[in-house]
């Protein structure tokens, strides 16, 4: 079955950078495109980034663009986030996600916490 594993989240300063990795399993990764989500306290679960099956084609939210960097290591089955100049309006919850195109099965990782705090 299919299975995300999220890591890398934790408390950092304003201005600094984290990684989130997220492990995938269950499914054929290269053919999948993937996705990094967001949820505040109180608020929707947003789109952070998109990534294609080959890593050409990638989109981002106007809040993270040049400060975020969404990648893949298709040989590893990753998923990755690069978080830089982080601001406290980034804490959140962040959730790998992949939809399969067939069937349209929504496909969620178990999260991991990102704080920006001094």
């Amino acid at each position: 079955q299919v299975q995300l594993v999220e890591s890398g989240g934790g408390l950092v300063q304003p201005g600094g950078s984290l990684r989130l990795s997220c492990a995938a399993s269950g499914f054929t990764f290269n053919t999948y495109v993937m996705s990094w989500y967001r949820q505040a306290p109180g608020k929707e679960r947003e789109l952070v980034a998109r990534i294609s099956p080959l890593g050409i084609s990638k989109t981002y939210a106007d809040s993270v663009k040049g400060r975020f960097t969404i990648s893949r290591d298709n040989a590893l089955q990753t998923l990755y986030l690069q978080m830089n100049s982080l601001k406290p309006e980034d804490t959140a919850v962040y959730y790998c996600n992949v939809v399969d195109p067939q069937t349209q099965a929504i496909y969620w990782g178990q999260g991991t916490q990102v704080t920006v705090s001094s």
